[in-house]
Order: structure tokens, then C-alpha cells, then sequence
């Protein structure tokens, strides 16, 4: 027995000698050398750990001391059901290794909610482009905090700040009350620092996101994962590495599958090209066939994750006209330009159309299929629409319309138009009569508000409080997924703003913008529901009102304070 006892005590001696193991992950961009204030202010902080709670609603930077709206409190509102956010600010003089964050369970007077409801995640920064509020880019740049990593523990090199982003998912059983619990962190076996929180659970529920009225659209890109994955495109491997991705989407309530049917519909304007979800092989002697095997099991894929409201399929219109086939008389694959109205147009679609509509069919899905155009000329559209209604009158149309053109093509039963180009209420709300939604999107603009890595966090839950006060069903984002060559390094592609072109992150690793997105879906959810109970919504709809009447993209015009303000008066009535 003293022997045991003394092999125990030698043993532990061993562990508290051993070298510390440094956490296995990427460097982030290095940043701007500090100035001479910036190192002022760190050496005159503390020793040690520091934090606080900090404003989900703002951007706290890297090698900055932080100062803004921090606090020692935080106090969360919402409903069973839905998931709320947080965000730890940690910073240190001095390198502090083996960061951990640990969640109590949260207790109420007679209730409680698991610690395995609770999730944080240290947010990483990547390069972003300087905020301009302009479509033009300045040529600058900083580091953003954005990605949320699933790291279990974080090395912090010294004069830095690091956010931990917190989230709750309310069960959907929990009791209404006021639950309390909190966050202890700690670092390589040395101090703890614990910070208390609470949860305010209403007595309302939200329901399960594949029952969620809004109709959101974030368009996938199934090759960028392959890429980004080192698999081969439609293999098992590829469709087992989309799924954690997609699975986060469908989460989030998405309602569509975005599908291509030749070859990149957006002519290769992200880092990589849309692959072709459908073979076209021409037969020497002049007859068609389509090989639908990829394109059947992505949608098999995606219906099995709950995204099962529409396929949208790109494009009848591609933005350079341009289809690709096999063609057996020659033995190689031909490239044509098919532009609208000319008789290859007819030649190449029709033939497609008739065997298309026939699969779509054989599947079931036909009533859910929509031939998607994106931002055409409405002369373009007129030829699409034409063709669409002598070879497919079986199928719809889907629209991302910069044109108006929605006023032209009353059947079309999915319309998006651009946030800066709004449609009108009495054309949503005649549309909305006859069983069609319509949303709006953005995508390189409208510069404010948006979802860019320089954009400010709360700008992402702006837009479903903008979408609810113009009565719009939901929202489009021309990217879910489209990652430039090493997004969580760098956010930046081409000409479009940093972040444009995706809003999470690869191996699933979500966003500070996706989940405010988030928010901003499940406020249009709860606006939806109390509507429908006939609760009094004076002090939501006032708060409605004035975001109608305010110019959303002035960012001149106090719109945190406005958001802020609202989601007050949400909360405020949820807990009544």
C-alpha cells in the first residue's frame, strides 16, 4: 500500500513536470505592427488572464486592449427552441497557454438546463477588407474576428485579445423562468476565472428550423468543398465531407437546394467553378442524353437533411450563354454559345426541357423544381419564359431580379429582389395571396447593411428585422459556401468585398455572421407567431415603423442603436 501510494505521488510529480504541449492549429495572419500607444496600453494591463462580457453587436481587434461596451453581467432573453449568443472578451499582456472555457449547467428555482446546451468557440481571425461603405474596395486591410474554431483549448500569444463566442440552444422543453449559471475559464492548470450569467426563458416556443416560415435561400457550392477537402467530386468521401457543412444550413431553416444544369451558370466568378450537376452527351445521329446521376443524389442528399421546400436550377441564362456537351461525332466535349432567342437557344434547351420535366417527374419532384435566372435582362427573360412555357409549362421559374422584372412574370411562384431595389408591399402582399413568397437578396451590395467579415456583427441581424418591416418572406445570400484558397486565413477573393463570396467556414466550423444571421431569422419567426396569437404588438410595430422609415443603407443613421432598441421591445413583450 506505501508503495502504491508513493508510485500515485511520483507520478503526479512526473505530470506537473511535463512540457506543456502547444496547441495544434493555423497561424493567423500576422497584423500591423503596434504602435507605440498600442504597447503602452498593454504594459499598463494587469498580469494574467483578463475578461469580461463583451457586445455581440461589435468587432473587438486582435491586437487591441479592449474598451468597449465590456461588462462583468450578461443577461440573455429568448424562447424555447431558439438559440441565443454571447461573447466572452479575453485579453493578456503576456502569452497565456491552455485557455479553456467550461459551462455549469444553468438552474432556475426548480429547473434546469444541461451544460451540454451550452457551446463556445474561440473566434479566429482572418484578413478582411477595410470597411469603406462603398461598393469599391480601398486597398486596405485588417484583421477580423469571424470563424468560430472547435478547438477544445487556445494558445494566446502575448498583447493580444481573444472573443469566445458562446451559444445557447434553449430546449424545447425547458420551463419558463430565469436560469443562472456561468462560464469558468482557465488556462494550462493555473487560476480560474468564472463568469456568471443568466437566461431568461419565455414562455413561448419556436418550432424546429425545418418548420420555420422563412424562406431562406443561401446558395451552395458543392465543389468548393471537394476542393477544400482533397476528394473527388461526387464520390462517397466528397458527400460525407458536405454533410456536417450542409447540415449546418439546414439548421438554419434553409428551404432550398441550389442545383446547376450544365456547366458554371455564374461563369467562374468565385475561386472555383460550379461543376456541372448534369452530362449532356449529343449522339451522332443528332438525338440527346442526359446523365442525372449527380444530380440526383445531391438532391437525395440535401432532401435528407430536411431542404425539401424547392430546387432551384441554374440557368436557362448563364451570365455568358455558354453550354458544354459531349459530342460523340467528334469525340470531345463542344462548348456553344446559346444566347436567348436564337435558334441554337431553342435547339439546345428544348430538346432538354421535354427529357428534363419527364425525370423531374419520375422522381416526384417536379411540383418543387424551379428553372432559377439570376439578375437577366428582361429580354433574356422574355425568351427563357417563352421556351420554359412550349417545352416545360410543368415547371416554374425562380428569379434573383435586379430589373423589377417580377411586375412582368406574375407565375413566377419564387421572386428575390434586390434589397436596394424594393418591391412593392401590395405586389408581396397579392403574391403572397396566390401561394408564391418573395424575399430579397444581397450579395456584392447593397455595402450597407451586409454580411462581410468588415461589416459589424449586428448588421447580419438587421436584415431580418428589415425584411419583417417590408413584409418580405425571407432573404436570399448569393453564397453559403464558395471559399477562396484558405478563407480562414484570408476572407478576401477578387473584387467582391472579403467574405462576399461565403459565410461559414470549412469542416463546419460556423461564423460571428451566420449565427447573427441566425438571430435575425428566428426574430422574423417570433414576429410571425405572436402576430398569429393576436398578442398587442404596438411597441414591436413601432419599432417596425421605424426601421421601415429609416434609409437602411445610410450607416450614418444610429442603426445599432435602432436594432438594439428592437430586439429590447421583442424581448420585452416575449416575457410578458
Amino acid at each position: 500500500m506505501v508503495q502504491r501510494f508513493f508510485l500515485v505521488i511520483l507520478l503526479l510529480l512526473l505530470a506537473g513536470c511535463a512540457e506543456y504541449q502547444p496547441v495544434v492549429t493555423f497561424a493567423e495572419a500576422e497584423g500591423e505592427p503596434l504602435s507605440a500607444e498600442a504597447e503602452a496600453a498593454w504594459a499598463a494591463e494587469p498580469e494574467g488572464l483578463n475578461a469580461a462580457w463583451g457586445n455581440i453587436d461589435i468587432q473587438y481587434l486582435r491586437d487591441e486592449v479592449p474598451v468597449a461596451e465590456l461588462s462583468r453581467e450578461c443577461h440573455l432573453v429568448g424562447w424555447r427552441g431558439e438559440r441565443v449568443s454571447a461573447q466572452i472578451i479575453l485579453w493578456a499582456k503576456d502569452s497565456v497557454q491552455g485557455v479553456q472555457c467550461r459551462a455549469s449547467r444553468l438552474k432556475s428555482a426548480d429547473a434546469t438546463i444541461s451544460s451540454s446546451a451550452i457551446k463556445s468557440r474561440f473566434v479566429r481571425y482572418t484578413i478582411a477588407d477595410e470597411q469603406t461603405y462603398r461598393f469599391e474596395k480601398s486597398g486596405r486591410s485588417y484583421l477580423a474576428p469571424d470563424m468560430l474554431d472547435t478547438l477544445s483549448r487556445f494558445d494566446m500569444q502575448p498583447a493580444t485579445t481573444r472573443p469566445v463566442w458562446l451559444t445557447i440552444d434553449i430546449p424545447r422543453d425547458a420551463e419558463a423562468g430565469i436560469y443562472r449559471g456561468h462560464i469558468t475559464i482557465s488556462h494550462n492548470g493555473r487560476g480560474r476565472v468564472r463568469m456568471p450569467f443568466s437566461v431568461e426563458v419565455a414562455d413561448h416556443t419556436l418550432p424546429v428550423a425545418s418548420e420555420w416560415a422563412y424562406h431562406l435561400d443561401l446558395w451552395q457550392h458543392p465543389s468548393a468543398v471537394a476542393r477544400v477537402e482533397g476528394v473527388e467530386m461526387w464520390s462517397d468521401a466528397h458527400f460525407e465531407a458536405m454533410r456536417p457543412v450542409m447540415q449546418l444550413l439546414a439548421d438554419a431553416g434553409q428551404k432550398v437546394i441550389t442545383a446547376t444544369l450544365n456547366k458554371d451558370p455564374w461563369n467562374h466568378q468565385c475561386y472555383d467553378g460550379y461543376e456541372s450537376m448534369i452530362r449532356w452527351t449529343k449522339h451522332a445521329d443528332g438525338s440527346w442524353d442526359y446523365d442525372y446521376r449527380a444530380f440526383d443524389r445531391w438532391v437525395e442528399f440535401m432532401l435528407g437533411l430536411g431542404i425539401n421546400k424547392m430546387i432551384n436550377c441554374y440557368s436557362m441564362v448563364p451570365w455568358n450563354c455558354e453550354l458544354e456537351y459531349f459530342d460523340e461525332a467528334q469525340g470531345e466535349v463542344v462548348t456553344v454559345e446559346a444566347k436567348p432567342s436564337t435558334p441554337l437557344f431553342e435547339q439546345m434547351w428544348g430538346p432538354f426541357l421535354t427529357d428534363f420535366k419527364c425525370h423531374l417527374a419520375e422522381k416526384g419532384w417536379a411540383e418543387i423544381t424551379n428553372i432559377a435566372m439570376d439578375e437577366r435582362a428582361p429580354e433574356d427573360m422574355d425568351a427563357a419564359v417563352a421556351l420554359l412555357e412550349r417545352y416545360a409549362p410543368e415547371l416554374n421559374f425562380a428569379l434573383a431580379d435586379n430589373h423589377k422584372s417580377y411586375k412582368r412574370y406574375t407565375m413566377m411562384r419564387d421572386v428575390c429582389v434586390a434589397m436596394h431595389h424594393a418591391a412593392d408591399r401590395e405586389d408581396i402582399e397579392a403574391r403572397r395571396e396566390r401561394g408564391y413568397n418573395t424575399t430579397f437578396y444581397i450579395c456584392c451590395i447593397p455595402a450597407y447593411p451586409n454580411t462581410f467579415t468588415c461589416s459589424e456583427p449586428f448588421e447580419a441581424e438587421m436584415l431580418g428585422w428589415c425584411g419583417v418591416a417590408a413584409g418580405y418572406d425571407g432573404m436570399l445570400r448569393w453564397a453559403y459556401n464558395s471559399w477562396p484558397a484558405e478563407p480562414h486565413i484570408d476572407s478576401r477573393f477578387g473584387t467582391w468585398k472579403s467574405g462576399d463570396t461565403f459565410l461559414v467556414y470549412p469542416a463546419a466550423r460556423s461564423s460571428v455572421r451566420f449565427e447573427r444571421l441566425r438571430d435575425g431569422i428566428e426574430v422574423a419567426e417570433k414576429v410571425r407567431l405572436l402576430s398569429q396569437e393576436g398578442v398587442d404588438m404596438a411597441d414591436v410595430e413601432a419599432a417596425l415603423e421605424k426601421i421601415l422609415s429609416t434609409n437602411a443603407h445610410d450607416h450614418n443613421q444610429g442603426w445599432r442603436d435602432i436594432i438594439s432598441e428592437a430586439r429590447k421591445r421583442l424581448d420585452e413583450l416575449s416575457c410578458r
